[in-house]
């Protein structure tokens, strides 16, 4: 059985997507939902919406909790990926080392294949694939100098990528968001069964960094 570790964000959801035109077929969506919100491995905004996400990609999910601790929410994934029987694990990382390797680490422990397709490409260059892949992607939260209370809830096409490169040569930002600077959730995609309807019920600005709180349909 192939997992795919997905958190609702645009880089796990486009690997997802890679995966299932490659032949991969992954079987089972796998969330991993950290107790603190600093996670040094994992995404932690609007996990709440995971089994929507899951009903929208028509497959099943398996959540594991992890204490969000560096090192020891590894290993507590580890624990927890034993017990799947799993022979192949997709993940969207794209130039996190600290991420790729440890999930190398796990997979090589449990004897499983990892498939991590946007794995050293140019953060820009996966960016652009991915709104031009027709996933309707919205900013959920941003902490980073330049981007405003204004980008939440912004979905991501050509003009905000545009902007965002902009952004990256006056502040320094990664313009894909790899160093936190931005989270994103996938409403639809293409090989999506079914939209996923949220309903934005305000933001959270605290003049620097903000979120946007979003119920279900």
């Amino acid at each position: 059985m192939i997992g795919a570790l997905v958190s609702g964000g645009k880089d796990s959801t486009f690997a997802l997507k890679l995966a299932l035109e490659r032949q991969w077929k992954p079987s089972l969506l796998i969330t991993v939902l950290p107790e603190r919100k600093d996670s040094w491995m994992f995404h932690t905004p609007n996990l709440f919406l995971m089994d929507a996400f899951a009903d929208c990609v028509g497959l099943p999910l398996e959540k594991i909790r992890v204490s969000g601790e560096k090192e020891r929410e590894v290993d507590e994934l580890m624990s927890a990926l034993r017990g799947l029987n799993l022979t192949g694990l997709v993940s969207g990382a794209i130039a996190s080392t600290y991420q790729k390797k440890r999930i190398d680490e796990i997979c090589d422990t449990l004897g499983v294949i990892h498939y991590s397709p946007l794995w050293g490409r140019d953060p820009v260059e996966v960016l652009r694939e991915e709104v031009l892949s027709g996933m309707e992607i919205i900013i959920t939260s941003v902490s980073a100098e330049g981007l405003g209370e204004e980008w939440l809830g912004r979905r991501l096409d050509l003009k905000a990528v545009d902007e965002l490169l902009s952004l990256s040569k006056k502040f320094g930002i990664n313009p894909a968001g790899e160093g936190g600077e931005y989270e994103t959730l996938v409403v639809n995609a293409p090989f999506f069964k079914c939209r996923l309807r949220v309903k934005e019920e305000g933001k959270e600005w605290d003049g620097v960094r903000g979120t946007i709180k979003l119920t279900l349909l």
